[in-house]
C-alpha cells in the first residue's frame, strides 16, 4: 500500500507566503525559503507552492524563488502559477520543481493538459481544481482566476464532470481545492471528496479545511484520498507535522515516518 502524504501548502504573492480564508483577504505568513526549509526538516512528504495572482495577472510564475527552494529541500515539490505554454513548464522544471501544477490555464485551453502530459510525462503534470458548492444551485462549480477575487469567475464545469475530462486529457494527479471550506478549519469536505474519489483513477489530493489531526485521518480512511494539503494549520503551528504523522501511523494510516 502507498503511504499517504503530508503536504503543506505555501501560497506565494508579491514574492512572499501569504494565507486567506476561502481564498480572500490574505495575510502575510513569512518568506518562502526558510519555511520550505522548516516544512522539509519537520518531515513533510511534499510541499506545493501556488504563486495565487499569476493567472489572473497574466505572468508566470517566478522563477527565482523556485531554484532558491530547490538548493534547500530534499522533498519533491510541486509549483503552480499561470505556466501556460510548454516553455513555461520546461523553465519552471529546470529550476528545480519536480512537478507542475496547471489550474485556471487547463480551463483556457484543455488540450494543454495533453501537450504537456506528452511532453514531460503524466508523472509530473497536476491539476488544480478550485471547487466550490452553490447553495443556489446545490451544484459544485468549478471556479477560474481565484488568485483575485475582483477577477475570479464561475466556468461552465461542474466539478465531477471535470474531474473526468482532466483524467481523460492527461492529468497524472489533482488536486481538489475547496474553497467553501479553505482557511476556515472546519475539516475537509469529505461528502465531495469521496464522490471525486469515485470517478478518479489518479492520484487525489484533499485540500481546504485542515484544523486538526482528526480532519486528516478522515479524508484519508473516509474518503480515500492519496494526500492531504494543508497551510493554515502548518503555517501557525497549530499542527506540528512529525507528530501529526505518529497519530496518523497510530489511527493505521500508511504513512511514512
Amino acid at each position: 500500500m502507498l503511504a499517504k502524504r503530508i503536504i503543506p501548502c505555501l501560497d506565494v504573492k508579491d514574492g512572499m507566503v501569504v494565507k486567506g480564508v476561502k481564498f480572500r483577504n490574505h495575510e502575510i505568513i513569512g518568506d518562502i525559503v526558510p519555511l520550505a526549509k522548516r516544512y522539509a526538516e519537520e518531515g513533510a512528504d511534499e510541499l506545493v507552492f501556488y504563486d495565487i495572482t499569476a493567472s489572473s495577472d497574466e505572468r508566470v510564475v517566478d522563477k527565482s524563488w523556485v531554484s532558491r527552494v530547490a538548493e534547500v529541500i530534499d522533498i519533491p515539490f510541486c509549483v503552480a502559477g499561470g505556466i501556460k505554454t510548454i516553455e513555461d513548464a520546461n523553465r519552471t522544471l529546470q529550476n528545480g520543481a519536480d512537478k507542475i501544477s496547471i489550474n485556471s490555464p487547463a480551463l483556457a485551453d484543455p488540450s494543454l493538459i495533453t501537450k504537456l502530459a506528452d511532453k514531460f510525462g503524466v508523472q509530473c503534470i497536476v491539476v488544480g481544481i478550485d471547487s466550490y458548492y452553490c447553495d443556489e444551485t446545490s451544484q459544485y462549480q468549478v471556479k477560474q482566476f481565484t488568485g483575485d477575487e475582483k477577477r475570479t469567475v464561475t466556468t461552465t464545469w461542474n466539478t465531477f464532470d471535470w474531474v473526468k475530462e482532466v483524467q481523460a486529457r492527461g492529468a497524472g494527479e489533482i488536486v481538489l481545492n475547496v474553497m467553501n471550506q479553505d482557511g476556515v478549519r472546519q475539516g475537509y469536505d469529505l461528502e465531495q471528496l469521496s464522490r471525486v474519489r469515485e470517478i478518479c483513477n489518479v492520484p487525489l489530493i484533499a485540500s481546504g479545511g485542515a484544523g486538526e489531526m482528526q480532519h486528516f485521518k478522515d479524508a484519508f480512511k473516509i474518503s480515500d484520498v492519496d494526500g492531504a494539503l494543508a497551510a493554515s494549520v502548518f503555517h501557525k503551528s497549530i499542527i506540528d507535522i512529525g507528530e501529526l504523522k505518529q497519530y496518523l501511523k497510530q489511527q493505521e494510516v500508511a504513512i511514512r515516518l
